[in-house]
């Protein structure tokens, strides 16, 4: 009877074109690893590493100091907030999803970090983590359980955030100033052996994240979501809590880089946050994961974001060259991935 139990879902996890045409589906337990030959994996895994450290290769030998510890650290600090954004994306996608709303929802963290500071450094992280966690929940629940489309929703409640931030600074009025002696500051802006104390952060923040992904139960669940969400519901999966749940954690993490990027600057302003929704998804996307869903892992989005960070950096340091080439940069290496991808995906489906 097990046995029987656990054919039917994958016959209904058809290839596209089968009956159902659906994505197959990976199975709980896999962790996202697709079939095929191991330099296909080793592209689709490391390849933005590879890129990275071809691009950090070839600007040492053009610029001098450019892997020096200064700038280095100035990459990863630069990195730092992008990066939690990009985490909690990670999951998101992996659902096969997407989060129109973190780029605004990280301002409003901003925003409501510094106000709440006046009251203390528990006030001024706990606020922007609670409306922001809830702002990502109200994402999962409509799109999980109203079954509305992630994209509908997650611009809706950018709209909704973006609404918010105005009504507490006042139109964008006001900006909102981190006092001194407060506790918090130490803690994000001081540096341990030249590098920024957000970039330990980070790195743990990743580490975290890549043991719930790949070591724990709902990391499974999350991989089986988007390999195949009719199947996954009737392996057991809670397709709903886990949607809920992805769509949640990415507002909270959004809401955390929103807050310690303002600790960072010493204030709230609103203008920050503007687009990072995108570079976010590219980094992801650049990273490895694939946004049909069902695969991704947390170290390529690391990677894609630190290596659209050099890329600016780079672009920086060109003379005549302004950061508005960056997107330009950034927009062709996106295409580049995503062509890659589909290439890829069709070379490991077998027939």
């Amino acid at each position: 009877m097990e046995r029987t139990g656990t054919a039917a879902p994958r016959e209904a996890a058809s290839e596209p074109g089968g009956p159902g045409g659906r994505r197959p589906f990976r199975g709980i337990g896999s962790g996202g690893a697709p079939a095929g030959g191991s330099a296909t994996d080793f592209v689709q895994r490391h390849g933005a590493l590879v890129v990275l450290v071809a691009v950090l290769a070839g600007a040492a030998l053009a610029f001098d100091g450019f892997l020096g510890v200064g700038n280095l650290n100035h990459i990863a600090v630069g990195a730092a907030f992008p990066a939690i954004i990009a985490l909690g994306m990670t999951f998101v996608i992996i659902t096969g999803g997407i989060d129109l709303s973190v780029g605004t929802v990280f301002g409003l963290a901003g925003v409501l970090a510094a106000w709440a500071s006046q009251y203390g450094s528990l006030a001024a992280l706990a606020l922007p983590l609670s409306v922001c966690a809830l702002i990502g929940m109200l994402n999962g629940v409509l799109i999980a359980r109203a079954r509305l489309a992630p994209f509908i929703v997650t611009l809706a409640t950018m709209l909704g955030a973006w609404g918010l931030m105005l009504a507490v600074s006042d139109e964008g009025t006001e900006t909102y100033v981190i006092p001194d002696g407060l506790a918090l500051t130490p803690l994000v802006q001081d540096r341990f052996l030249g590098i920024g104390y957000p970039v330990f952060a980070v790195l743990a923040l990743f580490a975290a994240g890549g043991i719930l992904l790949r070591r724990t139960g709902w990391g499974q669940q999350v991989y089986a979501v988007g390999g195949n969400e009719d199947a996954a519901a009737l392996m057991g999966v809670p397709v709903a809590r886990t949607k809920i749940a992805a769509y949640t954690l990415s507002g909270l993490l959004a809401g955390l880089a929103g807050a310690l990027n303002a600790v960072w600057l010493g204030s709230g302003v609103t203008i920050f946050g503007i687009g990072i929704e995108l570079d976010a998804i590219s980094a992801v996307v650049i990273g490895g994961t694939l946004l049909v869903g069902g695969y991704g892992f947390v170290s390529g989005s690391l990677v894609g974001v630190l290596l659209l960070e050099s890329i600016q950096h780079i672009i920086n340091a060109i003379s005549g060259l302004t950061s508005a080439y960056q997107q330009v940069v950034s927009g062709a290496f996106l295409i580049a991935v995503v062509l890659a991808q589909n290439y890829l995906s069709r070379r490991k489906r077998p027939g």
